[in-house]
């Protein structure tokens, strides 16, 4: 059953995009601009990393439930409506981070800012399919890859920017006159469906089970680690309760007659193969948007704002990409850019498997660009091709499930690249102190050439347990660099493995079902 709404006069392509990108722009810088703020916001606030990581964890819950919600509530609500009270929405929590007087009120502040960025990323995509024309499909993409993309990348150099020279709540104010802005660019140039779907039964079962399995997916991640994971009996207990409800939400919305989302939507042979794709490019690039200035602040001593410019060059190929990736996809085959933009990420995470302590800026700069380079020509095609057979009825729905299910591999992520470092960190550690013996002659020579240089100023008792703790200090930061090399090993094969599946895709339907 469908909804006559009646439709305004189309404004021009590029002021549409404009004012759908403008908002989802800065939704994703503020969002990834967080991350390297963090030591600051609990420095502020005088908490520990632990507990102002729920500054991170409160906006990815409330993100993902509302990705998967917009579809249904953008056709109660109605287009034009639902963009301006969720930026409306986004850009109040944005105020309340700013001026936020304890940790508590900041989270509240990016759970709003959650609430009201989360539909913005699928209702873009969706936008921008509806109003361009097929012959311009690539264009639309382009612009909506820099929206997400670029800005997301740009996000840790913009965060570190505003940290060392300026208070943490810049990042927040810069919300408020943008969200304005939006608000009232969407009123003048975005135009209501012309048919929606007629909202009859609203579908509570499905919401509260997703966000019963987001909340306790979620809390699982974030703690797992500090608690031990399944060591931890309320940990395995809170990630068996999430498997529940997330299996309920499947069997649920697969049954009912008014579904939240359409899961039948995955029997689209591109939706399904898109939606494995695009959240693995979200979780390539992730990782390294999470480790190395991980790396390289806390091994290696740069600074917030020098570990996000080593970040800063795949945004200059992201750029140019942007410019040659439309007539790249009008001239080779989609199946084909993504296999190479594939290869291409496995290459620039290769790089980081022969990191050590003495790498240059440069040697970490080399592969930004290349992962760059990666990232649009996998990135668009794949967003082009992942909607392109749904019917237009549909994209909304689509783009939803879609970004849904790139938001879950995020947090995921997040987690488990943290862990693996950790544990790999915990299994060379144990290797490399069978070298710490004093059967070995290269620790007797290094130990007592140390307590020579220590007794310098120092009883000989005491140059020995410098020494000692020399030595072990160097162990751990030798086994923290083997860890990180074995995750980049990691993330750079998986980038590999994935290239045969880009050639699962069709390209025969180039055009949108009514």
């Amino acid at each position: 059953m469908t909804k006559v709404v009646y439709k305004h006069h189309p404004a021009p392509l590029w002021l549409v995009a404009f004012s759908i990108l403008l908002p989802t722009s800065f939704s994703c810088l503020a969002t990834s601009a967080t991350n390297v703020a963090i030591p600051h916001i609990s420095g502020y606030f005088g908490s520990t990393i632990d507990e102002a990581n729920w500054i991170i964890t409160s906006y990815m819950i409330a993100n993902a439930c509302l990705i998967l919600m917009s579809g249904w509530l953008e056709n109660l609500m109605g287009r034009k409506r639902f963009l301006k009270v969720f930026i409306g929405i986004f850009t109040l929590g944005s105020l309340i981070c700013a001026i936020a007087p304890n940790l508590n009120l900041m989270v509240l502040g990016r759970l709003i800012q959650g609430i009201g960025g989360g539909p913005m990323t699928p209702v873009s995509q969706a936008i921008l399919l509806a109003a361009f024309p097929p012959e311009k499909r690539g264009i639309a993409m382009s612009l909506y890859g820099m929206a997400v993309m670029v800005f997301a990348i740009l996000g840790p150099t913009f965060g570190g920017f505003i940290v060392d020279n300026a208070d943490w709540q810049w990042i927040y104010l810069v919300n408020i006159p943008v969200g304005i802005l939006s608000i009232s660019m969407v009123h003048a140039n975005i135009e209501e469906l012309e048919t929606r779907k007629q909202v009859t039964k609203t579908d509570f079962p499905g919401m509260i089970a997703l966000v019963l399995w987001l909340l306790s997916m979620q809390v699982v991640l974030d703690k797992g680690q500090q608690y031990n994971w399944f060591d931890c009996a309320w940990i395995s207990w809170l990630a068996g309760f999430s498997a529940c409800a997330l299996a309920f939400f499947i069997v649920w919305e697969i049954e009912c007659k008014t579904p939240l989302i359409n899961l039948r939507l995955f029997k689209d042979r591109n939706f399904l193969i898109g939606t494995i794709l695009s959240p693995s490019i979200n979780m390539l690039v992730f990782s390294t948007i999470v480790l190395v200035p991980q790396f390289l602040q806390n091994m290696m001593g740069y600074t917030a704002i020098l570990s996000g410019f080593a970040l800063a060059p795949r945004i200059i190929s992201c750029v140019l990409m942007m410019i040659a990736i439309n007539p790249l996809m009008k001239i080779f085959d989609n199946r084909i850019l993504i296999a190479i933009g594939f290869f291409f990420l496995g290459i620039s995470i290769l790089f980081f498997v022969n990191l050590n302590l003495s790498v240059s800026f440069i040697y970490i700069a080399i592969p930004q660009v290349l992962m760059g380079v990666g990232v649009i020509m996998t990135f668009i095609p794949v967003s082009s091709l992942v909607l392109g057979t749904l019917p237009k009825s549909e994209l909304t729905n689509g783009a939803s499930l879609h970004n849904l299910c790139k938001a879950a591999m995020t947090a995921i992520v997040a987690s488990i690249a943290s862990t693996l470092v950790a544990r790999h960190a915990q299994m060379h550690q144990v290797y490399l102190v069978d070298n710490l013996s004093n059967f070995s002659l290269v620790f007797q020579h290094k130990f007592a050439s140390l307590v020579s240089t220590f007794m310098s100023n120092a009883s000989s008792s005491f140059a020995s347990i410098k020494a000692n703790s020399y030595l072990y200090k160097s162990l751990l930061t030798q086994s923290r660099l083997m860890s990180y090399v074995d995750v980049f090993a990691i993330f750079a094969l998986i980038a590999f493995l994935l290239i045969p599946l880009a050639f699962l895709f069709r390209v025969n339907t180039e055009k949108v079902k009514a």
